[in-house]
């Protein structure tokens, strides 16, 4: 029954009186700070590491997971799961490389670093280039899973959906950074909550429909009935090789995906930014951490859904209009089946995540568009009060792009598949450039152009070259896009060396970064704790290879 009943209701609303009412409190506590743009877009020191672990995966997490890949589960199982486990891994890295060099630099904004590193045209290409992907790409998507979702849980119209949620995540976003992160903290425990309960109700319905009992049993069972579903390796000429191809999970495109993201992604490290290195570093394991339970909340489930309807369950509901199944329908159908107050929680913890991602996302929308092209081009002298209050119009305007543009994606299968690969148009560059600053001092602003103006067309060929090899009349096969992501990556670098090497201007670079390598050390707690986080994903992997 796809309605919410009275007490699902009440779950809900005491869910949403939780966060707005958190929100305004933490709001008119920082008050006075109001037209401080440091305050407004980076809650510089007010954070705490467990707000700044939490609020990276309140960011990260949203319906792109709880639909995107609980629908990736169903149609090719826990593999899908190497973008949260290589994150984990990567999160490590970001906070002893990334972090000290970000914080040393006093950095706020990706394309501040890029100007300071390179100079104004970097910068203002790479600003346009994100603020291009965070409205069309991932602003659209985020709404668009969680207005199908609650459109299917609820019976809420889809325009409704959009606009509710819109609302409500700019009334979290106009109160600023330190507003999102500390209602991240609430919106992580519902989300993790709510979506547990999701967890074990699949799990349960699987035993049931097998004949045994127990969630032990279901996890059991799973394994049995969808052993294909359990492979993190995927060879060639396996139906979903393109999306997941063989090893580049381990040593390819996968690495580049994920350094890109969470390591040079206004998105992600601005949550960060505004802390001192010891409170970032820890933060950003906390997260580690926590990337390492989303399978069992968003993947689980879809596998559970895909053995399910494997037995006859869900034929009609995983069914689209035009006869083909729909995998991202897997958890809204889970969903549909919890106990009425249940229902409520999980409504409000796929509420959560939309709202605290849309939050995130478009707070980093606001902050490069106000501090890298507002400020830049268009105002030089603008005070810090217009800068907030142009900030909180970048907000509206980029949600009112998201809910025209987001009805668009319903004619895509799998939208998870769809967000990765066409933000991996622009990853590789973004990492190549980001990874030579950090680490090659000659590296040359004219280098940098070169793989900024570069990389799309290069991603975009090895997209169409099939189609562009047919012209001169040879066949090729289609090149999957973690090998594309990886490919344009080392064209890339090679490009930026063989620049660099010819540029006069690279034997005595001045913006070249000096790097004191005492940024890199850490504690002995952190080498623990990350040992532990690796030692679990090389058990995971070495399980379920």
């Amino acid at each position: 029954m796809n309605h919410l009943q009275p007490a699902d209701y009440a779950v809900f609303l005491l869910y949403f009186i939780l966060v707005s009412g958190y929100g305004y409190w933490v709001y008119r506590r920082r008050k006075n700070k109001e037209t401080d743009t440091k305050d407004f877009f980076l809650a510089e020191g007010s954070l705490t590491w467990w707000a700044i672990g939490a609020s990276l995966i309140a960011s990260n997490i949203s319906a792109e997971h709880f639909i995107g890949m609980a629908g990736s589960g169903f149609a090719m199982g826990l593999a899908i799961s190497s973008y949260e486990w290589f994150a984990a891994a990567t999160l490590i890295v970001v906070a002893v490389y990334f972090i000290p060099i970000y914080l040393s630099n006093r950095i706020y904004t990706m394309p501040q670093f890029l100007a300071q590193r390179y100079n104004d045209t970097v910068s203002t290409i790479l600003a346009i280039f994100w603020l291009v992907v965070y409205v069309l790409v991932n602003l659209t998507s985020i709404l668009y899973l969680g207005a199908v979702a609650i459109e299917s849980l609820a019976g809420i119209s889809f325009t409704t959906c959009t606009i509710g949620l819109a609302l409500f995540a700019i009334f979290i976003t106009l109160g600023g950074m330190k507003v999102i992160g500390y209602t991240d903290v609430v919106q992580v425990v519902v989300l993790i909550v709510g979506g547990l309960v999701v967890t074990y109700l699949a799990l349960d319905l699987v035993a049931d429909k097998v004949g045994v009992s127990g969630v032990w049993n279901g996890i059991l069972s799973l394994r049995k009935e969808a052993d294909t579903h359990f492979h993190m390796y995927l060879p060639k000429g396996h139906p979903h090789y393109n999306e997941l191809p063989g090893m580049a999970l381990v040593t390819g495109g996968m690495w580049i995906n994920n350094f890109s993201y969470w390591g040079c992604n206004q998105y992600i490290v601005q949550r960060a930014l505004g802390a001192d290195l010891k409170t970032a570093r820890s933060g950003i394991l906390f997260a580690a951490f926590l990337k390492l339970l989303i399978p069992l909340i968003v993947v689980i489930p879809g596998i559970s859904a895909y053995v399910l309807f494997k037995n006859g369950i869900f034929q009609e509901a995983m069914t689209g209009a035009n006869g083909l199944v729909r995998p991202d329908n897997a958890y809204p159908v889970l969903m549909n089946l919890l106990p009425e107050g249940m229902k409520g929680l999980a409504f409000a913890a796929l509420t959560a995540a939309v709202v605290a991602s849309l939050a995130g996302k478009c707070n980093s929308i606001s902050t490069i568009f106000t501090l890298d092209i507002y400020k830049k081009f268009i105002d030089k002298d603008a005070s810090e009060k217009k800068l907030v209050r142009v900030g909180r119009y970048a907000v509206v305007v980029a949600f009112v792009i998201a809910i025209f543009i987001a009805p668009m994606l319903r004619s895509f299968d799998q939208v998870y598949q769809y967000i990765q690969e066409y933000t991996n148009f622009v990853s590789p560059g973004v990492f190549a450039i980001f990874l030579l600053g950090f680490f090659w001092k000659r590296t040359t602003t004219r280098a940098a152009l070169t793989a900024a103006i570069l990389s799309i067309p290069l991603s975009v060929l090895l997209k169409f070259w099939p189609e562009v090899m047919n012209l001169v009349g040879v066949q090729a096969d289609e090149i999957p896009f973690l090998h594309r992501t990886m490919w344009v990556f080392c064209l890339d670098v090679l490009l930026m060396i063989g620049v660099t090497l010819t540029d006069p201007a690279s034997v005595n670079n001045e913006k070249g970064l000096t790097i004191d390598k005492r940024l890199f050390r850490v504690s002995p707690s952190f080498i623990i704790t990350s040992a532990l986080i690796l030692s679990i994903l090389a058990v995971l992997y070495s399980v379920f290879w």
